[in-house]
């Protein structure tokens, strides 16, 4: 299968704290990738790497054209969009307006047209279209997260921490969700998870990351068969 990311030699920094020590990782055309590691391990950063918010040296490619380098804005153009750690929802708008801000840049009628895709996914979005952002729980919002970024019609979806904070319930139907969008939409996902159990189920492919460097990496089935790397670095 194709690769539609690859990242090459990958460092990024913090001023002058190093953070990625030259690691490589792809996610394949449709497919899942997840990275895994223990808190300040650099998983974020690599997110941010992508997206270009984060001082980097290496190649990064998406569908064969080199984004390194570029704004953020154009990255985003091109088709890869993020969900952040805490959701980044825009509490004071509603749940309407936090999905059209994330289709400002298609026409209005084919973005609206996507809006009732996005209501068979998450339907409890469609009951609580003109209510406040900050007033949905904290499932919801992770749902009106996923929809704003999956109404940029993005080639590559960043996910990062999408089970932080929620009820083990909510985390099941969300990662139902998301596996029904993947076989739907076929978009690549880059997944950034804490609950390494349910990452390595959703992903086909995964890599372990310590202090910024890749310490394993490989099929999701062959991972959760290494009882060291889960005792060492999953933390089950």
């Amino acid at each position: 299968m194709t690769n539609l990311l690859e990242a090459k030699g990958l460092h990024a920094a913090y001023g002058e704290t190093k953070v990625l020590h030259g690691i490589d990782f792809a996610v394949r055309q449709g497919g899942v990738t997840a990275l895994l590691g223990a808190n300040g391990a650099g998983k974020t950063t690599a997110l941010r790497a992508i997206c270009g918010m984060v001082r980097t040296s290496g190649e990064i490619s998406l569908a064969g054209k080199r984004i390194d380098g570029m704004a953020t804005e154009d990255i985003v153009r091109l088709g890869v969009a993020q969900v952040p750690e805490g959701r980044g929802t825009f509490m004071e708008l509603t749940v309407e307006e936090n999905m059209r801000l994330g289709a400002y840049s298609r026409p209005a009628r084919e973005a609206t047209a996507d809006f009732d895709n996005m209501f068979g996914y998450f339907p409890r979005l469609k009951e609580r279209y003109k209510q406040q952002a900050g007033t949905l729980s904290g499932g919801e919002q992770q749902m009106l997260a996923i929809a704003r970024a999956l109404l940029l019609r993005p080639k590559l979806l960043l996910l990062d921490e999408p089970s932080f904070g929620l009820a083990p319930l909510i985390v099941q139907e969300i990662f139902r969700i998301l596996a029904r969008i993947k076989q739907d939409a076929g978009v690549g996902i880059l997944l950034v998870e804490q609950n390494a159990s349910i990452a390595l189920e959703f992903a086909e492919d995964a890599y372990v990351l310590e202090t910024g460097r890749i310490v394993m990496s490989g099929s999701s089935s062959d991972i959760v068969k290494d009882e060291g790397i889960r005792r060492s670095y999953l933390g089950y």
